[in-house]
């Protein structure tokens, strides 16, 4: 039988010594720790922004923020569907490490498994450091009081705790009510993505006593594919939703068009150019280091390309997503980077701008990347790692491991972003020793749920 790796050992080994010696500490005297906003869209493919490819709609706003700050190239989410990478952004840690990063997502109702109380968050963390807290949008990380945001160091929760809701009446595909303030339902008319943008907004304009630390999680562009004037549309899932219980999510998960995609779009991009608007009306434009990404891959109207595939495959479209940075006379304007990146680091760069430390009981698997945002040259190489029920993943250097079903593969990810050519048979040695990191970590992850549950 093969050695049993020690976790220590191995996440020194991999990277911790490594990466962290090649990150610099930053020069000059220590500045006042910026607010923190974090915008994370929902099922945003890769080049679902103009300024990442998409041919046939502009996003003006983000591609504002990518002119005005840092565009990543090589930004990889932690999972291929919501719940677990939402679980490695308030974790800093592979999903897999807990119960709830197993599920893929986190099902309607299911409120058996949710975000342990005692786990801290960046939310908490940031708290602990003077931050005030709050998150407007997706939670999607248990139903109960105990799993929920407010008990994760959020001071101020808006928003749904489920995968996804109606834009116009907030109902789960069963017809629940899923609208929050803090732990009480409320039924609030108005579009989704507006509703949103206008609570952060006021968030932003309000007087901060301390720096302020907004995760604003949208529920678009996800289903159902919903534009701002779609009422008839809202109308429509609802009934079936109403009829057809055993299949309630079909009624929310078909439909649409690309013109509904593009409104939907472009009403996200306008939430993020207002924004925006009031961070410099508030006078907080420089004192505020913005991210904007994704939790996972696009599906049925997303554009990946060159990416192939989509949410729920480890193939690229399901695990690269843009990634934009702004701090403005902080982070160099009009950069790009091809650094690998995962969900994790953000979690990491986050306690790091604050100068929070992480839990010594709960260490991070994420890296600090703030040298990087503020123009360092700090590139750097480590093992990224993936698994779902059906697909296992490792990434290093130019190689990616993938393993479907029975077959395993190699690509060349630098000149084949699309997963197309499997190199296995031509580059045995990388396959191998790809394939033993993937086993020394995956025996450090909780076990893999049976094909069953």
């Amino acid at each position: 039988m093969a050695r049993r790796i020690p976790r220590r050992s191995f996440l020194q080994s991999s990277f911790a010594a490594a990466v962290f010696t090649a990150l610099p500490r930053l020069r000059g005297p220590r500045v006042r720790s910026p607010n923190i906003l974090f915008i994370l869209a929902d099922d945003l493919g890769y080049g679902d922004l103009s300024c990442y490819g998409r041919p046939d709609y502009r996003t003006p706003h983000l591609d504002r923020l990518a002119r005005e700050g840092l565009r990543f190239t090589s930004n990889y989410t932690a999972a291929a569907v919501c719940t677990p990478t939402r679980v490695a952004l308030m974790t800093g840690r592979y999903p897999a490490r807990l119960p709830i990063g197993l599920v893929e997502p986190l099902d309607y109702g299911d409120d058996s498994v949710g975000l342990p109380p005692e786990h801290p968050t960046p939310a908490s963390l940031l708290k602990r450091a003077g931050y005030e807290t709050a998150l407007i949008g997706k939670w999607h990380l248990g139903y109960l009081p105990e799993h929920g945001p407010i008990r994760h160091g959020f001071d101020e929760f808006y928003g749904i705790l489920s995968g996804a809701v109606d834009y116009f009446s907030h109902r789960e595909p069963s017809g629940k009510l899923d609208l929050h303030e803090g732990n009480v339902t409320v039924n609030q008319a108005g579009y989704m993505t507006d509703l949103l943008t206008d609570r952060a907004v006021q968030y932003v304009r309000r007087r901060h006593a301390a720096p302020f630390y907004l995760a604003l999680h949208y529920t678009a562009p996800h289903w159902p594919w919903e534009g701002p004037g779609d009422t008839a549309a809202s109308r429509m899932y609802r009934t079936v939703a109403d009829t057809v219980n055993d299949r309630f999510v079909k009624g929310y998960a078909d439909g649409g068009s690309l013109r509904v995609f593009t409104a939907m779009m472009q009403r996200l991009d306008e939430g993020v150019g207002r924004l925006l608007r009031a961070l410099e009306d508030a006078g907080q434009s420089r004192d505020t280091f913005v991210v904007f990404t994704s939790d996972n891959g696009g599906e049925r109207y997303s554009y990946n390309w060159p990416a192939s595939d989509g949410k729920g495959s480890l193939q690229e479209g399901g695990i690269r997503v843009p990634a934009i940075v702004r701090w403005p006379g902080r982070v160099p304007a009009g950069r790009i980077a091809d650094q690998r990146v995962i969900t994790m680091d953000w979690t990491a760069t986050m306690l790091g701008l604050a100068g929070a430390a992480s839990h010594p009981a709960y260490p991070l698997d994420g890296v600090d990347l703030t040298p990087l945002c503020l123009g360092e040259p700090a590139q750097f190489d480590r093992a990224l790692f993936w698994r779902t029920r059906a697909q296992d993943a490792a990434r290093r250097g130019r190689w990616k491991y993938l393993r479907s079903g029975g077959d395993e593969m190699l690509f060349d990810v630098p000149n084949d972003p699309g997963d197309r050519s499997d190199l296995d048979i031509y580059q045995p040695r990388a396959l191998a020793s790809l394939r033993e990191e993937f086993r020394r970590w995956n025996d450090q992850m909780l076990p893999r749920p049976a094909p069953n549950n």
